[in-house]
């Protein structure tokens, strides 16, 4: 039987490996690198392949593909959105991606994304507010205390700076789970029992409820000057979490408005409604936040870039950390043009490996 090549081994990185990759670096340096990697590719904008996700709606959630190209490697994800899984003790959003060399085809990278998009989507919403909140912002609200929950507070502790989280969710118990996995990382706490509660003294508000449906989580009187809202939670079409008014009033900031249009808080909104992209602000071209008093929104539903640039980052430090295995994904024949006998070969009692 004919040996793989290292060629025909592509780099997995599994759910295990990426705990141990985490642990190894530290939660803090794996957010802020793959910050600091979006903000490098968002940078470069121009150089990407874009295009709204390939979706699959269903009546029980949604199946997309997210692609992209920066011409040197391209990159995929697959995700899903079901809301109606945690009742059968299953995970709303699990997701993997491959990285691949345009220039043969090859993959140089599967991994698991269920984890790694939790840390890109905390990573990425902390890197708009580092550019769209006021400076001075110290205390975040957090509306919906899922799976997202402790990853936005961490993101935002380490990249901008925030002490203080407050929490509210329908469910008392998403919220005690939030409150014990944050305890002892220096945030101060504040269990709430309401999404008005919470709000009250934010200088945040990052919103990441799960229910696929229009909804209103902020009201338009829960919004006050100067506040910075990260909207993360409206991300398919016909699910929303902010009153329309809010969006009246807010300086509106999206990743790719064909996609944003369809699936964010400005579906509520006229086609023409203006908005300004992310990387026009991360490169200088366009400015973020006018002044202390405006009302910021950056209204995420997730890019393609976004996880490029995850995937990207963590076959960056796999030499480092070891956190990997090899998969046999590839045929490898001696003769490239011989795929037929490779499988005759191998079926032959007598196989043995080929020098």
């Amino acid at each position: 039987m004919t040996t793989p090549s290292n060629l025909a081994l592509v780099p997995f990185v599994s759910v295990e490996h990426m705990m141990k990759l985490v642990q190894n670096l530290g939660l803090e340096a794996v957010l802020a690198g793959i910050a600091a990697r979006i903000e490098a590719d968002f940078r470069r904008w121009p150089e990407f392949d874009k295009s709204p996700r390939v979706a699959a709606h269903s009546r029980d959630g949604v199946i997309e593909l997210m692609p992209t190209s920066d011409g040197a490697h391209y990159g995929f994800k697959y995700v899903n959105g079901h809301p109606k899984n945690t009742r059968s003790g299953r995970q709303t959003v699990t997701a993997f991606g491959l990285l691949a060399d345009v220039a043969t085809g090859y993959p140089v990278l599967l991994s698991e994304m269920t984890i790694l998009t939790a840390l890109r989507t905390a990573a990425m919403s902390a890197l708009a507010a580092r550019y769209l909140a006021r400076p001075d912002s110290r205390v975040m609200a957090v509306i919906g205390n899922g799976a997202q929950c402790e990853f936005q507070a961490r993101a935002f502790q380490e990249i901008c700076g925030i002490t203080t989280v407050r929490l509210f969710d329908i469910d008392p118990r998403a919220t005690a789970k939030a409150m014990r996995n944050l305890a002892d990382n220096g945030l101060t706490l504040v269990a709430c029992d309401s999404a008005t509660a919470a709000v009250a003294g934010a200088d945040i508000v990052t919103t990441c409820t799960a229910d696929k449906q229009f909804a209103t989580v902020l009201g338009d009187n829960m919004v006050g000057a100067g506040m910075h809202l990260n909207a993360i939670g409206g991300d398919c079409p016909g699910k929303t979490e902010l009153a329309r008014e809010i969006l009246h009033r807010a300086d509106i900031f999206v990743e790719f408005p064909p996609q944003t249009r369809i699936e964010g808080e400005i579906q509520q909104l006229d086609p023409d409604h203006p908005v300004t992209e992310l990387w026009q602000v991360f490169s200088g071209q366009a400015s973020g936040r006018r002044d202390a008093r405006a009302i910021t929104l950056f209204d995420s539903v997730g890019f393609a870039i976004e996880d490029f640039s995850a995937l990207c980052y963590i076959r960056s430090v796999l030499e480092e950390t070891g956190t990997y295995a090899r998969l046999d994904m590839l045929a490898d024949p001696d003769d490239p043009r011989d795929l037929y006998g490779m499988l005759a070969r191998a079926a032959a009692p007598d196989a043995v490996a080929q020098p």
